[in-house]
């Protein structure tokens, strides 16, 4: 049994926070072999903090020198000094202002974060700026760095859970605005990677999980409120945070020119129905259902991933039960639902 699996109950942030960004023996074997300064755009959403944080303790368990930067325009005034306090520089940065973008200090690595999603609709030309003209500016400012940069499985069609899932060869199929403009940005990155060189990783992710935000989050919180769950998105694939961390670290071992792709997902194919009912179980609240699953849903096959990291530390049992206990004792969440249910792909 590892460290991780005997782990029942995750006590509050502080202790979630530490697990989310515990290296890896693979991510610290990745950040020895890399060379030089890590800079990450676009640090302060769900996922920017842990990585960071993850990037730090790595290269330090590695014996690497070397800076940290997180950039961002910091929306939460507390974050700046959180991550100074764990070895990471914050630099405040309107990314999409071409001069503060150049003022941004040189770095050979770099990871991209930086999206918009929610509240697409009715923003669309602020979501095709943010998706696909940042991604030309960054890859102009940083044309010979090593970039690790966050899609999304939203640039795939729904398919079929007996497909096992969409892999990376499979042709795209987006569905509204915010999946196309993130087929944008991998198409953006791929010009410039193929125009200047650059080594380009695409991170199609779907979907990373922890105790306050991700659909297991979203259906414990209906089920608890009483909501009806909507069935129609009847399928989903969930990977606990941190191994997504872990993994896109060691994305840098194999970013290249044209850009290497790889889907990062949990390794089954969960059922709504089936997850709702047994965090009732654990919750001691039965969760009430409205309409049926549908044939298809938006769904990742993530073997390549498993086959060159090898398969997550943390299972998605392990993930329900935590979920569930943390939301018992009335944990914190991020307030920031996933609208996995969305079908019409309007964010």
């Amino acid at each position: 049994m590892t460290a991780l699996e005997q782990i029942t109950s995750i006590a509050d942030v502080e202790q979630l926070e530490e697990l989310l960004s515990r290296p890896t023996d693979g991510v610290v074997d990745t950040m020895a072999r890399l060379e030089g300064d890590i800079i990450v755009l676009g640090v302060g959403g769900k996922i920017g903090p842990s990585l960071a944080r993850m990037a730090r303790r790595a290269s330090d368990r590695a014996g690497k020198q070397r800076k940290i930067f997180g950039v961002a325009r910091f929306t939460n005034p507390q974050l700046p000094q959180w991550l100074a306090s764990h070895g990471i520089e914050p630099i405040r940065c309107e990314l999409l202002d071409s001069a503060q973008l150049a003022a941004l200090p040189e770095a050979p690595n770099v990871l991209y974060l930086a999206a918009m999603k929610f509240g697409s609709t009715g923003q669309e030309a602020l979501t095709w700026a943010m998706n696909c003209y940042l991604p030309g500016m960054v890859c102009q400012r940083y044309p010979h760095s090593r970039i690790v940069a966050y899609s999304t499985g939203n640039v795939y069609p729904l398919t079929p859970p007996a497909s096992g899932g969409s892999r990376e060869d499979d042709l795209p199929g987006p569905i509204g605005d915010y999946a196309m403009s993130c087929l944008g940005r991998e198409r953006i990155f791929s010009y410039f990677s193929q125009r200047n060189g650059t080594p380009v990783a695409l991170v199609r992710l779907n979907y990373a999980h922890e105790m306050r935000y991700g659909i297991m989050v979203d259906l414990a919180q209906k089920i608890l409120t009483g909501e009806p769950i909507d069935l129609a998105m009847g399928y989903f694939n969930a990977i606990w945070q941190g191994d997504n961390n872990a993994m896109t670290l060691r994305c840098f071992d194999h970013v290249s020119s044209p850009p290497f792709v790889i889907n990062i997902a949990g390794p089954r194919i969960l059922s709504v129905r089936t997850v709702a009912e047994e965090l009732g179980r654990l919750l001691g609240r039965a969760p009430i259902f409205r309409g049926s699953e549908a044939g298809d849903a938006l769904l990742s096959n993530a073997q390549r991933a498993f086959a060159l990291f090898g398969k997550p530390q943390v299972a998605e049992e392990q993930l329900l039960r935590w979920i569930a206990d943390w939301q018992l004792r009335g944990g914190p969440i991020l307030g920031k639902p996933t609208h996995f249910e969305t079908r019409d792909g309007k964010f």
